[in-house]
């Protein structure tokens, strides 16, 4: 072997061992984040009498961290592009974990809620700088299929455990504890995240910026963040509260106007200031554009149904958190071989094809759903839609990413990747708003089984509903084809041809 022979192929191990370390690191980021999710979800009835919430406000322990972390993450993703994305990684795990800590000390409900938006910003700046990491690192090919099946599987793997261990741990430990499991794994993923290329270079030998090197000049656009939060805020408070004012009073016309403005205004900023949130072009793409309105609506429909059902299981059938927990393991199982499948068949299939398959089966699943019975069980009315629509949204997770990074130039990844995971934060808690505002108006101020059933099963169908929109965005929007391996869309914020 020749000294160039062997040079090339010491650079080409230590890349691979860059790449295998950015990929653990972002797979335990995302299995926080995922966990996260889950393991407060299963632990909300216990959260509600543990601190006196009622049932709209409850839903804010959902929607705090769900908006601060949706409104925030275009600023994450910018900021992870301009300052280095293992910089901003790392803030962001130490916030994320001591906001879980303080979540866990909570002595009322506003307290709760409070740390739960500090969760969001820390999660906002983490998420998006993990995610175009691994788009930079992997950029095309079947090593490109493979990092995102990995990344969706362990995705899914953080909701299965997450689900169990906030059953187990709210029964038998306390509902405090499915804030402070958090603090472990934040404390996981910092040693790795210490150790692993924050901004590595393409595989294929381009480099990408420079940890710590900005991509673009300029101040953050923190007026635009404020505004993008502040307007969905109130527009998801708006929605929330015509539950108890209805939608003609002049409370809710008076914030959903208020909204309206502040949304409008991040609109103008946008256009006007020399460093927005989003670059110029970004999402004049059919890839970027489809794949995000996708997956608003998919979040919309999956943070619906996964707390419908969480609480039709305690509430009506009346299993306890840890049984609770226990019961969505075939949910999240089913997530997981979704995701193994859809590595399979993305060597088979283009990725649209992936997202309407599973969009559909997600569907039916969740229609299936909708037919949930007050008499009915877990065996009867859970399991076998469960199965369904685990399968259909595994079959979406990676594809969808995919679609909505490829093409995206390395200065633009940290920005395109916080797009797509706040279009599934805030489709969340905009679908969680209308959702369950659409469900509690139908049970009423009955507490009966039936009642309560009749109401988790409309908004069950609603979420049904969501998902064969998001289906036919994927029909009418998304290319046939994603963007040809190397196709830069969009660089440093420009558009591309």
């Amino acid at each position: 072997m020749t000294a160039g022979a062997a040079t090339r192929d010491g650079v080409g191990s230590r890349a691979a061992g860059r790449a295998g370390r950015t990929l653990a690191a972002v797979s335990v980021v995302q299995f926080t984040v995922s966990l996260d999710l889950s393991v407060v979800n299963v632990g909300l009835p216990r959260i509600a009498d543990g601190l006196g919430f009622d049932p709209v406000g409850l839903t804010w322990v959902v929607h705090a961290y769900a908006l601060t972390f949706g409104g925030l993450l275009l600023m994450g993703g910018t900021l992870a592009d301009r300052w280095g994305r293992r910089r901003v990684l790392r803030a962001g795990l130490v916030l994320f974990g001591v906001a879980a800590l303080l979540g866990g000390l909570a002595q009322a409900p506003w307290e709760l809620v409070a740390a739960r938006a500090l969760q969001g910003v820390g999660a906002a700046a983490m998420a998006p700088a993990a995610l175009a990491a691994l788009s930079a690192t992997f950029p095309s090919g079947r090593a490109r299929v493979r990092a995102f099946g990995v990344w969706s599987a362990v995705n899914a793997a953080g909701g299965a455990v997450g689900v169990l261990a906030g059953g187990l741990l709210t029964q038998y430990a306390g509902w405090r504890w499915v804030m402070e499991v958090n603090v472990p794994m934040v404390a996981v993923a910092l040693v790795l995240a210490w150790g692993a290329d924050g901004d590595p270079g393409r595989v294929d030998g381009v480099p990408g910026p420079a940890d710590g090197a900005p991509a673009r000049g300029g101040r953050p656009d923190v007026r635009g963040a404020v505004l993008a939060t502040a307007g969905l805020s109130l527009l998801v408070f708006g929605v929330v509260r015509t539950e108890a004012l209805g939608w003609a009073s002049a409370t809710t016309l008076a914030t959903l106007a208020g909204a309206a403005a502040l949304l409008v205004a991040f609109v103008h900023v946008e256009r006007t200031t020399r460093t927005p949130l989003l670059p110029p072009g970004l999402l004049a793409g059919r890839s970027v554009a489809g794949a995000d309105v996708y997956n608003l609506l998919v979040g919309a429909a999956m943070a619906s149904a996964f707390y419908l059902v969480s609480l039709y299981l305690q509430r009506v059938v009346g299993a306890g958190p840890a049984l609770t927990g226990v019961e969505f393991v075939p949910f999240a199982s089913g997530v997981v071989v979704g995701s193994v499948a859809a590595v399979r068949l993305g060597r088979r299939f283009a990725p649209r094809t992936l997202l309407v398959a599973g969009g559909l089966l997600t569907a039916a699943g969740f229609a299936w759903f909708g037919r949930i019975s007050p008499d009915g069980g877990f065996t009867t009315d859970v399991l076998g839609p469960s199965i369904v629509a685990s399968i259909g949204f595994g079959l979406c997770l990676g594809p969808v990413v995919s679609t909505a990074t490829a093409g995206v130039g390395p200065r633009a990844a940290g920005v395109a990747s916080g797009l797509l995971t706040s279009s599934r934060q805030i489709g969340a808690s905009l679908g969680l708003a209308v959702v369950g505002t659409l469900a509690q108006a139908r049970t009423g101020p009955r507490s009966t089984p039936a009642a309560l059933t009749d109401g988790y099963a409309l908004g069950l169908t609603v979420a049904a509903a969501l998902l064969v929109g998001a289906v036919v965005v994927a029909l009418t929007v998304l290319p046939r084809t994603g963007p040809a391996p190397g196709h830069d869309t969009v660089g440093t914020g420009g558009a591309g041809p």
